[in-house]
Formats: structure tokens, C-alpha cells, sequence
């Protein structure tokens, strides 16, 4: 059965071989006789012609480069070979360019309209495109990060999407076009080789959406935990389900929205404090920051390592509780984080 099968391949190649090997054969099958016909009728009068020769002439012919180093001087070479190469070597050679331009056209419009796949590797996985203006934010944020930088890849999953802005596609953005759920698009947006997620509300005024985010959330961590997902919930009674989910990290704006605003109201000008610590556009941000102990230490010893490079330490993130304007005698655990603001991002404290 085997043997069948490949023998109905072979004769499928021979009698109709795909369009890029008709290609090959025929611009092969010009270029052999443009070098046969040149040295079978010019060797005589020039006996020091090689194959080279030959070929290097028929080459420069189709291409209509014409060097003039070689060309044929008897009237059978010039009109039975010559004209013929021009004639036939212009059409192929125009033939070929308008399919190549073609198929990049096609290549480029496909990944436009996110209907490629990507290959990108430790990429920013940016799932719902609620709008042009609130990614673009997003984007320059992250691009200002030494952590993520301008040049990491940053790959858009969105369903409702048709085709990613200018603005976006100008910068080192690529678009998957499909269902966030379905194992096809997360695999053509590269969830395996993905460091993070990024799951966006589609509608940041209808609670409903965060059934999406849900769905989508819970597709990424039962097929790839190791990416840290981060998710934006409208209803605070999301929260609990996308923890349970395995989501990583929480955002939920309706929760910040009283405090901002009566925040506001108690201290005017906290807003422009908060944004300037939230923005990596200017002045300082605020971190937090994995530690490197060597024994036992204290709030104080971070601190003043903190202070020594710029920081100004604030209080320690412990599990899911943020310890803020701690005592100097505070001792130090396992896995405590130090939340500071400072000019630029850290690696890691070492005390």
C-alpha cells in the first residue's frame, strides 16, 4: 500500500509539479539553452569560450543586464539564441518578480488582517483590543520599561479586530485575528514561548465582559501556566473567580475609582501624584522588588541598600498583603518584596 502511495506521489510531481518548480525547470531549462546554443555556434570562431562563458552570457541576457563582455557575433547566435533569451528572459523574469511581490503583498496583508502566526519568543501576549488610544498607552508604558524595553515583541489577540490601526502596526506589534479560547489562535499567538499575558475588559463599561476574560484566562493557565497573566476585571465580584482561575495578577478600575476621587477630594493633587508614580514617562515610579538575603536582616539594612541606589523604600509586598511604613527592626522573610520609588528599575536588593 505504501509503495502505491509514493508511486502516485512521483508521477504527481512529474506530471504536475507545484508552481515554484515549474518555475526552477524553466528558467533552468532557458539558462542550459542559451549556454548550449551560445557555445555551439560561437566556439568555432572563438575557440577560448567555456561553460562559464556560456552560462555567465545567458544569465546577463535574460536579466537584460547585457555587460557586453560576451555576445554572440554570427547571425544563428544572435537571432537563434539571443533574441530568444531577451524575448523569453524578460517575460519569465517579470513573471517571477510580480509573483514574489505578490506573495509578500499577501504575506503582509495576512498579517495586518492577523491571519498569520507568529514566531516570536518570551513575547507580551496582549488579549481584546478595547481601543487605539488605551494600547497605545499601554504600549508606550511598556516600551519605557527597561524590564519589557521598546524592542520586545508584543503580540495582539483579538476576535472583533479586523485589521491592527497604522499607528499600532508601526510599532514592533504583531496581530493574531481569532477566538482567545481556541487552542488554534493561542497557538498562532505563541502562548508556549509567551512571558506574559496581558487579558484587557473588551468593554471597560459592560460588567459582562469579564465573562471573556474568565474564559480566556482559564485558557491560558490549563495550557500554559508558566506565563504571568495579568487581568483587567470591571465587576469587584470578578476578582474571586479569576484568582480561583489562576490569574496571576488583578486589575479592577471600578474598585480604584472611589478612592481616587475621594482621595482627591481629601488631598487635591494626589491624582498627579499617583499618575507620576504609576507613568514611566516621568519623574519617579514606584517598584517592587525581589531581595537577595544572605542571613538574617532587618526593614533598616534594605532600606539604607535602597537609599544607596536612589530608592526610597516604602514598605515590603509579603504573599498577597503590602506592608507599608514599616518599623526599622522589622525582620525580613522568605520571598518578602520591597516596594520603593525610584528613578529606574532594579534587578534585585541584596542584603
Amino acid at each position: 500500500m505504501m509503495q502505491v502511495i509514493l508511486r502516485w506521489l512521483h508521477w504527481r510531481a512529474l506530471a504536475d509539479p507545484p508552481l515554484p518548480a515549474r518555475v526552477v525547470i524553466l528558467l533552468a531549462a532557458i539558462i542550459t539553452y542559451g549556454a548550449a546554443g551560445f557555445l555551439y555556434f560561437e566556439l568555432p570562431g572563438t575557440p577560448d569560450l567555456a561553460w562559464a562563458d556560456a552560462f555567465w552570457f545567458a544569465m546577463v541576457t535574460m536579466t537584460t543586464v547585457g555587460y557586453g563582455d560576451f555576445f554572440p557575433k554570427t547571425i544563428a547566435g544572435r537571432y537563434l539564441v539571443g533574441v530568444p533569451l531577451m524575448v523569453v528572459g524578460i517575460g519569465l523574469l517579470g513573471y517571477v518578480l510580480s509573483t514574489i511581490a505578490t506573495a509578500l503583498i499577501t504575506a503582509r496583508m495576512k498579517e495586518r488582517q492577523g491571519m498569520g502566526t507568529t514566531a516570536a519568543r518570551d513575547h507580551v501576549l496582549i488579549f481584546n483590543f478595547p481601543g487605539e488610544a488605551k494600547v497605545a498607552r499601554i504600549l508606550a508604558e511598556l516600551a519605557r520599561d527597561p524590564g519589557i524595553g521598546p524592542h520586545a515583541p508584543v503580540v495582539i489577540v483579538d476576535e472583533r479586530l479586523d485589521t491592527l490601526p497604522a499607528t499600532i502596526a508601526a510599532t514592533n506589534v504583531r496581530f493574531i485575528r481569532g477566538n482567545p479560547v481556541r487552542e488554534e489562535t493561542l497557538a498562532r499567538a505563541g502562548l508556549a514561548r509567551a512571558r506574559h499575558a496581558l487579558i484587557l475588559a473588551a468593554d471597560s463599561d459592560d460588567p459582562h465582559s469579564d465573562a471573556l476574560t474568565l474564559a480566556t484566562v482559564l485558557a491560558i493557565e490549563t495550557r500554559h501556566r508558566g506565563v504571568n497573566t495579568i487581568a483587567e476585571c470591571v465587576d469587584p465580584e470578578s476578582i474571586d473567580l479569576l484568582r480561583r482561575a489562576g490569574c496571576n495578577h488583578i486589575v479592577c478600575g471600578s474598585r480604584l475609582d472611589a478612592c481616587l476621587v475621594s482621595q482627591e477630594l481629601l488631598n487635591p493633587g494626589a491624582i498627579d501624584v499617583l499618575e507620576e508614580l504609576a507613568s514611566n514617562a516621568h519623574g519617579q515610579q514606584l517598584y517592587i522588588t525581589p531581595l537577595r538575603r544572605a542571613g538574617a536582616a532587618t526593614f533598616a539594612d534594605v532600606a539604607r541598600v535602597a537609599l544607596d541606589r536612589g530608592h526610597l523604600a516604602l514598605g515590603l509586598r509579603r504573599g498577597t498583603s503590602s506592608l507599608l511604613n514599616l518599623a526599622p527592626a522589622t525582620p525580613l522573610d522568605d520571598g518578602d518584596l520591597l516596594i520603593s520609588i525610584g528613578p529606574r528599575r532594579e534587578a534585585d536588593f541584596a542584603v
